[in-house]
């Protein structure tokens, strides 16, 4: 059976979490009302239910309970406009600045919550209902998902909150089945927002639940398994190793290895040097690997000093002369170093689209040979039909855009290299040329040729 609390006007909301007062303390007046009444709106009646034991919640459930601890940290004229927007299931974040009015973000724009600024008292009621914000200004709230960030002054102190909705969302990861059936290695590359976290989530729920594996996940923020010591139940049976400081993750990476014997290892925002060492360590020894990382695209990584090594690392190589006139290419030249940490590599360009480079190896060493490498662009629409296309991940059309045609020259092979073609005479000037005779050699230099 369910009751609600009904809020009374000008009383605050009560919600049975910790750091509240117990009713008895509280001077409020509580109404009794069964679910057939409808006195509440519809929309507000998650936020007010209390289920009882014998119920069985569903996940939807269990999220409006997750999202209702979130919406308590805010004052009460914030928690009664947010609870009543159209969009409050899809809400991404709140944000409380010192001195400003606070915002609320849904995906259709920011919302403000109240017109009064937020003050320390706000900021100070949110805070105290949180875990401890560690060295990384992060904190969350208990077995939920949530991101608490804080913004502090030169003293230290938080002048500013960014409560971040975290959310499990099972079948996120359709439209990668396969590659996890396959027991690759998988990277995952896209900019803040995109949804890296969730879809690395439920890959280690999947792999844990559904495929058995022994799964362990090195929790740098407490982002893939939820805040506090027990782990949130949307990585199903997979283990966590929460770690104390972003400095020491590459340290509990080896640990976790050689501690507990994982099949998998699932890590979250690689992102130094270090880091990426010890995932190629664990490479070595046969461990799969699940792991984002912040960036766009694969050339992103490639030129980036410290994120290389998971791409394979790249040297230059000086060619001979032989070996560059027969490529086309300059005497030095980039190429990959060594085997790459992983096997596959997927671009989050949305929510509901993929770019995914099957081997990462033959699409580094594509990349660096001025050759466009072929991804699968995966796409789901809103009904849920998946449709798969291979194209070019570089435009073709603008790698032609510079050569040029000669009715009188004959080109055989038309590649830029350094500003260079290498061609071949037409036969009526071949009849009287040397054997040993160079090719003819044209430079194009901005709009001019020469030759």
């Amino acid at each position: 059976m369910l009751f609600s609390l009904l809020q009374t006007p000008h009383i605050p909301i009560v919600t049975q979490f910790p750091q509240q007062l117990p009713l008895c303390n509280s001077p409020l007046k509580t109404l009794h009302f069964s679910r057939s009444s409808q006195i509440i709106p519809k929309k507000l009646y998650w936020f007010f239910s209390i289920s009882s034991s014998s119920a069985s919640p569903s996940p939807h459930d269990d999220f409006d309970m997750e999202l209702a601890r979130l919406v308590a940290l805010l004052p009460e004229e914030m928690r009664r406009r947010v609870s009543e927007h159209s969009e409050l299931h899809d809400l991404v974040e709140v944000v409380m600045d010192l001195g400003r009015r606070p915002l609320a973000r849904f995906p259709s724009g920011d919302f403000v919550l109240s017109d009064c600024p937020v003050t320390l008292q706000d900021i100070e009621h949110a805070t105290s209902q949180v875990g401890d914000f560690a060295i990384d200004n992060r904190a969350g709230i208990s077995r939920t998902l949530h991101r608490i960030s804080a913004i502090r002054n030169r003293k230290g102190h938080i002048i500013g909150l960014t409560c971040r909705v975290g959310r499990a969302i099972p079948g996120s990861t359709s439209l990668l089945r396969d590659l996890i059936q396959d027991g690759s290695s998988l990277l995952l590359i896209g900019p803040p927002g995109v949804g890296k976290t969730t879809i690395i989530r439920e890959i280690a729920r999947m792999l844990a639940t559904d495929y058995k594996k022994r799964v362990m996940i090195v929790d740098t923020s407490n982002e893939i398994g939820g805040d506090g010591d027990i782990p949130h139940a949307g990585i199903g049976n997979a283990r966590r190793m929460q770690v104390p400081n972003s400095d020491k993750q590459h340290k509990v990476l080896i640990e976790a290895v050689e501690n507990h014997m994982p099949q998998v290892i699932v890590i979250d925002e690689i992102g130094t040097k270090l880091e990426a060492m010890a995932a190629s360590t664990i490479a070595q020894r046969g461990i799969q690997l699940v792991a984002t990382s912040h960036g766009v695209t694969i050339e992103n990584l490639i030129v980036n000093p410290s994120l290389e090594m998971l791409v394979g690392g790249i040297q230059s190589v000086t060619l001979g002369d032989e070996e560059a006139n027969r490529r086309g290419v300059q005497k030095t030249v980039l190429e990959r170093k060594g085997p790459s940490t992983f096997s596959c590599a997927v671009e989050i360009i949305a929510k509901n689209e993929l770019r995914v480079h099957r081997s990462l190896e033959a699409t580094v060493d594509a990349i660096l040979s001025g050759r466009p490498p072929n991804v699968e662009v995966r796409k789901m629409d809103s009904q849920g039909k998946e449709t798969v296309r291979i194209e070019p991940s570089i435009d073709a059309s603008a790698q032609k855009k510079d050569e040029i045609s000669f009715e009188d020259l004959q080109m055989k092979d038309e590649r830029i290299s350094g500003g260079g073609f290498i061609s071949e005479s037409p036969p009526y000037m071949r009849e009287n040329s040397l054997e040993d005779e160079a090719p003819l050699r044209l430079y194009v230099y901005g709009n001019e040729q020469l030759f």
